[in-house]
């Protein structure tokens, strides 16, 4: 069979969750949810569990002999290091970026790796972006919103000069979306369900709207989750677009045609989900992913989905398109 390549798994270091306990506060807060786990909380909202599989490169690599996973992009999951002021954003980044670096240095036929950035402190993360690369990094990953804040933000701009500069693909990962409290995401932990693949769509589309594929014209964007909502609700975009004069303030095209300039993961789950992703990106463009080892990760099953696609598809998204996409 041919290569697989996970561009979707993260990874965490005791030294990450001992800075963000001590410097995450009032926002981000630990404590314990149903079942008995601790969780991560933004305003008292729960929305990412740290398992002991994401401090363990050991077990990670025979979970992936298991299921016949090949390369896994390791990346900073949520909330990565948006918090606790500009040193210790840095040194957060640090810390993480010099650990996937390490693990790839260890396994260099196993492990890649997407480096992290204190992305609203850009005298700070420029020069982490260039540090990251001259050690190995294959690529960057964002979250969605930056402490609230749009990545169409000007405030942005130099980072996305600098990555766009270099061809680099980025990973867009979703977090807890701005208003979590107030949107009542507490009770039923809602913000994994409904919240990350909101964040998601309103962080792609609101590129798209702004003409951010216009500017940035290299770099390649990946939107996780199968692209959140968006291969559902692309069309209410076009409509939109051809409707409603602000949504042509910056852009002459409709906003489907940028779907083809947009890559997204596999990490949906089911078969019918992940059919329309493809049919929304196109075969080119969708890459496996797992969400390994987060609680709601499912590395077999996602992989099962792409190898029941059509002959077509299945091997450029199970590793052919990363292959190209980051240049292994």
């Amino acid at each position: 069979m041919s290569t697989v390549i996970d561009v979707h798994t993260h990874c965490l270091t005791e030294a990450w969750f001992k800075l963000l306990q001590a410097h995450g506060g009032p926002r981000y807060t630990v404590r314990q949810v149903r079942g008995g786990m601790r969780a991560i909380h933004l305003d008292g909202a729960p929305f990412m569990t740290p398992v002991p599989a994401m401090f363990d490169y050991d077990l990670r690599l025979r979970t992936m002999d298991e299921v016949g996973v090949d390369v896994g992009i390791v990346s900073l999951t949520c909330p990565n290091c948006y918090w606790g002021g500009a040193d210790v954003s840095l040194q957060a980044a640090r810390v993480m970026n010099d650990d996937m670096a390490a693990a790839r240095t260890a396994h260099p036929d196993r492990i890649r790796w997407l480096a992290s950035l204190p992305w609203q402190y850009s005298e700070r993360a420029l020069p982490e972006l260039e540090r990251a690369l001259a050690t190995g990094a294959s690529g960057v990953m964002v979250l969605a919103n930056v402490d609230g804040n749009s990545l169409t933000d000007p405030a942005f701009d130099s980072i996305w000069q600098a990555i766009d500069a270099r061809s680099l693909p980025v990973l867009v990962h979703p977090t807890a979306p701005p208003g979590v409290a107030d949107m009542d995401m507490v009770r039923f932990q809602l913000t994994a369900s409904i919240g990350f693949t909101f964040d998601t769509s309103l962080a792609i589309a609101r590129m798209i709207y702004d003409g951010f594929f216009d500017r940035y014209r290299r770099l390649r964007i990946i939107a996780a989750h199968g692209g959140g909502a968006l291969p559902y609700l692309v069309s209410r975009m076009d409509q939109c677009y051809d409707n409603i004069p602000a949504c042509r303030e910056r852009i002459s095209a409709r906003p489907s045609e940028y779907m083809p300039r947009i890559y997204a993961d596999a990490v949906v789950f089911s078969s019918d989900v992940l059919e329309l992703c493809v049919k929304s990106f196109g075969a080119d463009n969708v890459l496996y992913g797992s969400d390994y080892p987060h609680t709601i990760g499912d590395m077999p099953g996602c992989l099962k989905r792409v190898n029941a696609l059509p002959d077509t598809a299945r091997d450029k998204v199970r590793g052919g398109n990363a292959l190209r996409i980051f240049g292994l």
